[in-house]
């Protein structure tokens, strides 16, 4: 049995513990979920994609909860926090002092600015590419910042469901 057939399988609430890991919006992953069954992998993550693009502010922000901030080593034992600490790795080895101060500084005015976490794919990115981003999207107006953090959210989301497919 491959992956798409295994997660046809499964039952709702073992799917919604799954997909709330790849993204805590709850509509994400009902809107996933009621598409079953899936006949490819590539429909799976097109209506993945699709349900990503759908998702309200409201809905963005609701993911936005289960992400630490950016530099900040994600604690517990959840598949949220492993996968942010996987996410980070990079980043994490590539920082000296003045950068991890930097970007303590980038994080702290980014969530004055826009209210929330500064959310970023920061799986291959070294934390001065990270600062680099942060620094820049500081220049963006509430309108497209919210639209690059939904975009932020929705690679997370497609990258960390390739995750829970390849573990099937």
């Amino acid at each position: 049995m491959d992956a798409v057939e295994v997660f046809n399988s499964l039952p709702a609430a073992r799917l919604e513990q799954d997909l709330h890991a790849c993204c805590a919006a709850p509509a994400w992953g009902a809107a996933i979920i009621a598409k079953r069954p899936y006949q490819t992998r590539a429909d799976l993550l097109a209506a993945a994609d699709a349900a990503s693009r759908a998702l309200s502010w409201a809905d963005v922000l609701a993911g936005l909860s289960a992400h630490p901030r950016i530099g900040e080593r994600p604690t517990g034992e959840s598949q949220e926090a492993a996968w942010s600490r996987r996410e980070q790795s990079t980043a994490a080895q590539s920082a000296d002092q003045d950068t991890e101060a930097a970007l303590v500084e980038a994080n702290r005015a980014y969530e004055e600015r826009f209210g929330h976490v500064f959310l970023i794919f920061a799986s291959g990115r070294t934390r001065e590419e990270i600062l680099d981003a942060a620094r820049e999207r500081l220049t963006n107006d509430e309108a497209t910042e919210r639209a690059v953090v939904a975009d932020q959210l929705r690679r997370i989301a497609l990258l960390r469901l390739e995750r829970v497919l390849d573990a099937l």
